[in-house]
């Protein structure tokens, strides 16, 4: 993590000094003051990676000698089937329908969605995929 850091941190040298430069020319408020917010947000970040990159273990990107595959670990679960995303789906469709048809529509995609909420978040607490 130390190098994305030092990236943020010569980033918000970098948008600081534009910004001096564009608030000197333009002479324009609102271009000038988001770009020192630009800056403040990069500092910010910069700051964060650089203070917990001294907390934590060297990682792969820190090593020069290092592979991709060195930086690779777990991706997480991914479910391999699930009949949750289409009823969200649906839900949603009848939903944006309701913008252009009329409100009334909601009373009928908000249960809709609302199931597929339910089945999609308990999906594994119940079923044939419990303690998956």
């Amino acid at each position: 993590m130390k190098i994305q850091g030092k990236m943020f941190i010569w980033l918000s040298v970098f948008v600081l000094a534009m910004a001096i430069v564009y608030g000197v020319w333009s002479k324009e408020p609102a271009g000038t003051t988001a770009l020192f917010l630009a800056f403040g947000l990069c500092i910010m970040v910069g700051y964060y990676l650089a203070f917990t990159a001294r907390r934590v273990d060297v990682g792969a990107q820190d090593d020069k000698e290092a592979d991709v595959a060195d930086d690779a670990g777990e991706l997480g679960f991914f479910s391999p089937h699930s009949w949750q995303p289409l009823s969200l789906a649906i839900g949603g469709a009848l939903a944006f329908m309701g913008v252009v048809f009329g409100w009334w529509l909601l009373y009928f995609s908000a249960p809709i969605i609302m199931i597929g909420l339910w089945g999609w978040v308990f999906e594994y607490y119940r079923g044939e995929n419990q303690n998956q």
